[in-house]
């Protein structure tokens, strides 16, 4: 996540919508229970925390899959105009060193 976009979720005074869900009484009250011991002022912040944790893990899985097909993409397109694998590979050696995005993009390619 961008640090723009990480400012503005770690703002609090976001606007806020009121929605309704239905969840099982025995999850609401173990809510309930949890919340104080976490630090929470009640369990609808609690939720809401859970939800955040939740969505940013997606976010960001989402995002590195994104950079994945990239690379893939990037990597394809200079195959097919006559880049030596043996560049290629030295680039993705170079790229792996930087974190786990590209190593998975170079197993995929192979």
């Amino acid at each position: 996540m961008k640090t723009s976009e990480l400012k503005k979720r770690l703002r609090k005074n976001r606007p806020m919508r009121m929605i309704s869900l239905r969840i099982p009484e025995d999850v609401l009250e173990d809510l309930k229970r949890v919340a104080p011991l976490r630090g929470f002022s009640g369990y609808q912040p609690l939720m809401r925390a859970y939800i955040g944790q939740g969505l940013r893990a997606d976010l960001e899985r989402l995002h590195q899959e994104q950079q994945k097909e990239t690379v893939q993409m990037l990597i394809e397109s200079l195959r097919k105009r006559g880049v030596d694998n043996e560049v290629l590979d030295a680039a993705v050696s170079e790229l792996r060193e930087r974190g786990p995005i590209y190593r998975s993009a170079e197993k995929e390619e192979r």
